[in-house]
């Protein structure tokens, strides 16, 4: 058997239905700070989000990679400076076996050249970072990826190593440089001068070397530290682009909820006053 309402009794319930389901889409709002929480509520709102919010996602993933690469280029761009100190230590001794004609000195500075010399291989195997080294004998590349994407729409940087140990920059050992002699090199009795100024050709040389690598990486650095704030940046963009999509405003959604049970209020008065109205009815009887 059907129950017919009165239509004010029946207006009273719709309203309070109404403002019960109301008042709990705003708490849902305020406990999840959302406004969208799911493509019911908004579906051009909430794919839009999504996709912003995994762009960003992916780009916090490659700026790890980014600022790995500008810690692997660091690695080596100390190591270049650390190279650059010995290579001109070496020059140093060089200088100083070029000052005396003294034989048992200039063996002394040699093997104190040579020990420099075997210190720039050692410098040279040390200055790599997680596993990926510029500089070393057989120098490793590294490429660094900016973006998301695959293939030709990519985004990345190239960087190629150099050989900077004492073969790399053709820095050779000052004992053999006179192998026409049995290698006596700077303590040789007639080329021994013509032997260090040799060496000297070879420091300049590797300095002027040094110098132009360190210009390359030092470049290579800045594009890569420049790409990596300009990533910060759109990471920042995007989800700040996908908030204001979905994300809640908590003072409207508070005020909207009190306003909410304050009228969910007046319309159980408006039930009780309906209903007051059937039974004056009833009393008539």
């Amino acid at each position: 058997m059907d129950i017919s309402l009165t239509s004010g009794v029946r207006a009273a319930l719709t309203s309070i239905q109404q403002t019960n389901a109301a008042a709990q889409e705003a708490q849902l709002h305020l406990a999840t700070g959302k406004k969208v929480n799911s493509a019911l509520d908004n579906p051009s709102n909430y794919f839009t989000a999504s996709a912003l919010s995994g762009r960003a996602n992916d780009l916090s993933r490659i700026q790890d990679s980014i600022g790995q690469a500008v810690k692997t280029l660091e690695a080596a761009s100390n190591g270049i400076s650390s190279i650059s100190k010995l290579v001109e230590t070496a020059q140093s001794l060089a200088n100083q076996a070029l000052d005396t004609t003294d034989t048992a000195t200039r063996t002394k500075l040699q093997t104190q050249y040579n020990q420099v010399r075997t210190q720039i291989d050692e410098l040279a195997k040390d200055s790599g970072y997680n596993g990926v080294n510029l500089v070393k004998g057989t120098p490793d590349n590294l490429t660094v990826i900016f973006n998301e994407k695959t293939g030709a729409a990519q985004s990345k940087l190239a960087i190629t190593g150099a050989a900077l140990d004492s073969a790399g920059l053709a820095v050779s050992d000052a004992a053999t440089l006179d192998t026409g002699t049995n290698g006596a090199g700077w303590a040789h009795a007639t080329n021994g001068t013509t032997n260090i100024n040799a060496s000297l050709t070879e420091l300049s040389a590797a300095l002027t070397t040094l110098r132009t690598q360190a210009s390359t990486f030092g470049a290579n650095l800045t594009v890569v530290k420049n790409r990596q704030e300009f990533t910060a940046s759109m990471i920042n963009t995007l989800k700040t682009g996908a908030d204001q999509l979905v994300l809640a405003d908590s003072n409207e959604e508070g005020a909207n909820l009190l306003a909410l049970n304050t009228r969910g209020q007046l319309a159980q008065t408006a039930l009780q006053l309906a209903a007051q109205r059937d039974q004056a009815v009833l009393r008539l009887f």
